[in-house]
């Protein structure tokens, strides 16, 4: 069965097919999760931050007319009509547009560390980042070395990029068929990260007093030193139409060691779009704030939502991706109730990176029998099914190493 063949029997089984996996299921996590999982903690290579799942497109910013509308409408509801699935399985780093459902692969990018120093047989440098992102009108990913980070809302027309140097003192917004920044946003605190909001018209940008990927290697392993703390100052959010925004003085809680998990700690917005959320050093991990930085309870709907796991809730807003679960299958993850937390299905995927609609996602995973667990791809799963969908090659070598390349997501 070929790759076309494959995709379209998994659209109608999902179609055909919508029993769940009944609840209880026990939460028992396999050694490669604990693994990552350690490694996520340690480095703070959380996955919402590297795989930045933006939304809504904000077309013909600064062209003119400053036309600044969701692509499709103001509203731009989700529909059960998408474009057919776009499947690469023989390409690592992929060339032409990976996509399934209602998503698509916006830009990916490369991770090198640029050292600068050694003292004491310690090396210090800053990690970089190489975006290659998709031409709309090719279909294909162009290296753009300009750019630190790139965040980009779907319609695939607009992104929001930081310059080479971080933390920078503008944010420009960035029309993908031309490769122009349409817009510049000058800021008084200089900025590490960007996110857009669920519905595209706000920009959360985190701000930093200092480079947050700052990096060491002792015994020839690269690493984010722990001794290095967050410089992290706070928080703007832009309303994108008329680019204005206010900064948030929100700091980095430290428990009574001063310790810190990672120099990045990114914030991001919640579904609601009217409240911030960043990681912590203590407990509890999320907190949340007010887009004047006051400080908010958890908002209900994102009460089990694990910040971790980068494709968050559903679609339809029924669901949340979780962490591995292993049950079924050597690799698989959990879905959970968005109302309860339980485990409702378990799903074929080593971690959900996006929804593609109400019942697949996108996801890592290794292949068949691979014991690897730094051996996988890009695959679309569906709640239900036994198979799964290859959309990228494999990706080579072990984490963090040349060849590997992590992907960006956007609605289209």
């Amino acid at each position: 069965m070929n790759v076309e063949e494959l995709l379209r029997d998994t659209f109608r089984e999902q179609a055909e097919d919508d029993q769940r996996t009944p609840p209880g299921f026990a939460d028992r996590v396999l050694a490669v999760r604990r693994r990552r999982r350690t490694r996520r903690i340690a480095s703070v290579a959380v996955a919402a931050a590297a795989v930045l799942t933006a939304t809504i497109a904000v077309p013909g910013v600064g062209s003119g007319g400053h036309d600044v509308r969701p692509s499709g409408g103001v509203d731009h509801k989700p529909t059960t009509t998408h474009p057919a699935p776009s499947a690469h399985p023989a390409q690592s780093p992929v060339h032409s547009l990976v996509a399934a459902g209602r998503t698509a692969m916006a830009a990916y990018y490369t991770n090198k560390t640029d050292w600068q120093s050694v003292h004491d047989g310690v090396h210090r440098g800053i990690r970089v980042r190489t975006y290659w992102l998709l031409d709309p009108k090719s279909g294909h990913y162009k290296k753009d070395p300009r750019w630190s980070w790139v965040a980009v809302a779907p319609g695939l027309r607009t992104a929001a990029v930081l310059e080479r140097h971080l933390p920078a003192r503008r944010i420009g917004l960035l029309d993908l068929a031309s490769g122009k920044v349409e817009r510049w946003i000058q800021v008084d605190h200089p900025v590490g990260g960007l996110e857009f909001s669920h519905d595209g018209t706000r920009l959360v940008a985190t701000t930093y007093s200092e480079n947050p990927d700052k990096r060491v290697k002792m015994d020839d392993i690269d690493r984010v030193p722990v001794s290095v703390k967050s410089s992290r100052t706070g928080f703007y959010v832009f309303d994108v139409a008329s680019a204005k925004g206010s900064w948030a003085d929100v700091g980095v809680v430290r428990d009574d060691q001063g310790n810190e998990i990672n120099a990045r700690q990114d914030f991001g917005f919640c579904r609601d779009g009217r409240t911030v959320t960043g990681r912590q050093s203590i407990t509890p991990g999320d907190r949340f704030y007010d887009v004047s930085g006051r400080e908010v309870s958890v908002p209900a709907a994102e009460r089990h939502r694990d910040w971790l796991v980068a494709a968050g809730p559903s679609p339809d807003g029924t669901r949340f991706a979780g962490e591995f679960a292993g049950e079924k299958w050597h690799t698989s993850s959990w879905i959970l109730d968005r109302r309860t937390g339980k485990h409702v299905a378990e799903v074929r995927g080593q971690m959900l990176l996006a929804w593609a609609d109400d019942r697949s996602l996108i996801a890592w995973d290794i292949a068949e029998g691979d014991k690897n667990e730094f051996h996988n791809r890009l695959v679309l799963v569906t709640i239900g099914s036994d198979k799964e969908v290859p959309l990228s090659g494999f990706l080579k070598g072990t984490d963090g190493t040349v060849g590997r390349w992590e992907p960006v997501f956007a609605e289209r």
